[in-house]
């Protein structure tokens, strides 16, 4: 069944199976080892664990054959990257505690809610307290006066940019930037004419899900002469858990070039 709370769930997780890489690399940082069994293709941190634990396919290919062979007592995934026709199945034989991050306040539920799910709650707090105090650390970079116009690119052929009711979008508030494409929603398909037209200032190049290189930043450079275009680190802007402890940093000294 699909859980609504941690009290509908009468006991602690032995088997437990990921199929969120950003949440996999959660249940490590919170001493899972021995119950996490299963994990997709794309749960390569931590490296060790993508070496040894069970695969269960892709975030949106899941082997529902492979996971029923596994039989995990609770399985992790999430609204946004996994496909709710396959979660849905899943729950009709075994406890799915599905996440919906939407921002980082979405983000430090979800870390509380797993930690309660799994006994890890002290660990869970910890964490939430060192990922709080890092985000108020650089709490200057979102007062900025300056806030670039700034288009964060996810795809490629078509050109795809993340939208306002995205997680990413909130990542980039931390960082003192406003999405130029703050009227949509999602991750819409946009081409050239549309970031000269919504008169971005910055354009960004994530490294996930498309691999965006330094020969893509001349190609765009050519057709936007006026614009400042980078590659970022695609999992700093959208794996969320224990991954936010090396957020504020990493924001703080992309956005050196403009201090």
């Amino acid at each position: 069944m699909i859980l609504e709370s941690a009290s509908q769930l009468p006991y602690f997780p032995k088997r437990i199976i990921s199929v969120v890489p950003s949440q996999t690399e959660l249940l490590h940082y919170l001493g899972l080892e021995a119950e996490t069994i299963g994990i997709t293709k794309f749960c390569v941190r931590p490296t060790e664990w993508f070496r040894k634990k069970h695969r269960i396919g892709g975030t949106k290919t899941i082997d529902v054959n492979r996971i029923r062979e596994l039989q995990p007592d609770l399985i992790i995934a999430n609204k946004e990257e996994n496909v709710q026709e396959q979660v849905l199945l899943l729950a009709r034989d075994f406890n799915v505690w599905v996440t919906d991050v939407k921002d980082l306040e979405s983000a430090l539920g979800m870390i509380s809610d797993i930690g309660k799910l799994t006994n890890k709650g002290n660990a869970a707090q910890r964490l939430l307290k060192e990922i709080e105090e890092r985000f108020l650390s650089i709490g200057n970079l979102a007062n900025r006066n300056r806030k670039l116009r700034t288009a964060y690119l996810i795809w490629r052929t078509p050109y795809m940019v993340a939208g306002v009711d995205t997680y990413i979008s909130n990542m980039l508030q931390f960082a003192g930037l406003t999405n130029a494409f703050s009227n949509k929603t999602r991750y819409p398909e946009i081409t050239i004419a549309d970031l000269k037209n919504e008169q971005c200032e910055l354009i960004l190049l994530s490294s996930e899900p498309y691999p965006f290189k330094q020969n893509h930043i001349s190609e765009l450079q050519e057709r936007l002469p006026g614009t400042k275009i980078m590659l970022v680190d695609g999992e700093m802007f959208s794996w969320y858990g224990s991954r936010l402890l090396e957020v504020p940093g990493y924001l703080k000294r992309m956005m050196s070039f403009n201090s």
